[in-house]
């Protein structure tokens, strides 16, 4: 186990910022592989969003406890009990105080001294300017992935993981067009918003955009992309196509409701050919 219970807390070295349902987990879990990263056991820290995006803090809570319960069963399928150091962990990271600064870098303590440390939360994209801000003084040679995906196929992925979790199927067409009205799928793919307030602070040095598509079509190649950008040499990567956190079978969106979406995108798609120009956004799919 990559496990230093006598770490110190400390700060990040690399941010996955999102966008939501666009490779985040996968990246996750391919740079998790690496003996030289360190990922905490619970994806998603949470941390700059809770302080800047009020609206989160009501399911964060939520989150937090079904992380640890996800980690002790995960342990409890091996025939095994959680090793008492990670135990210690668990119960501190998920007791107040947390979201405060010490409690952030408190996250990151049990990784080994040579690691470098990763934080892939993807509703950091989503912050509003003076949150963004407040993450280039708080992480001042933080490095930042920033996956970008078709905005339609984006939206529609988020969509039937919320029908799924809220246990809805729309039943006609209507219904299918009023569930794409729901400003929550604008919210977290709002390039046209979000990349500007990220560009004002970061340039390419420090700030990564990737394509999504890249990860079916050649996901070895994304990955040395990425590799090179933080600093780091080549690595044998496993299971490098299998898919994460696939779209529920079964939910399938009628071509009015794409349609609609694809109007209230176009926004979207023309900033994107605009900031990235039209070779990178060939590659969202």
């Amino acid at each position: 186990m990559n496990w230093n219970p006598n770490g110190k807390p400390r700060k990040p070295d690399f941010l996955g910022i999102g966008a939501q349902k666009a490779g985040t987990t996968w990246l996750s879990q391919m740079l998790g592989q690496r003996p030289d990263v360190w990922t905490p056991p619970f994806k998603e820290v949470q941390f700059f969003n809770h302080r800047y995006v009020e609206e989160h803090r009501k399911w964060l809570p939520w989150h937090y406890k079904r992380a640890k319960m996800s980690i002790q069963k995960r342990w409890t399928a091996k025939g095994e009990d959680v090793p008492p150091e990670v135990q210690r962990y668990l119960n501190r990271v998920t007791r107040e105080p947390m979201f405060t600064n010490h409690w952030y870098k408190t996250v990151f303590s049990p990784a080994p001294d040579d690691a470098r440390i990763m934080d892939v939360t993807p509703e950091y994209s989503t912050l509003p300017a003076e949150g963004v801000e407040f993450v280039a003084k708080f992480l001042p040679e933080a490095k930042f992935i920033y996956i970008i995906r078709h905005p339609v196929d984006r939206a529609i992925s988020q969509l039937k993981m919320n029908l799924t979790r809220g246990k809805r199927t729309p039943a006609s067409v209507e219904e299918w067009l009023a569930e794409v009205e729901n400003p929550v799928l604008m919210d977290r793919g709002d390039y046209l918003n979000y990349v500007p307030r990220w560009n004002a602070h970061f340039g390419p040095d420090r700030l990564l955009y990737m394509p999504f598509g890249l990860i079916a079509r050649d996901p070895l190649t994304f990955l040395r992309r990425v590799e090179s950008f933080l600093g780091l040499p080549p690595h044998d990567y496993n299971d490098m196509g299998r898919k994460v956190f696939a779209s529920a079978q079964g939910l399938s969106v009628p071509d009015q409701a794409r349609a609609r979406l694809r109007e209230k995108l176009e926004p979207q798609f023309t900033f994107l050919d605009e900031a990235f120009g039209k070779d990178f956004t060939a590659q969202f799919r």
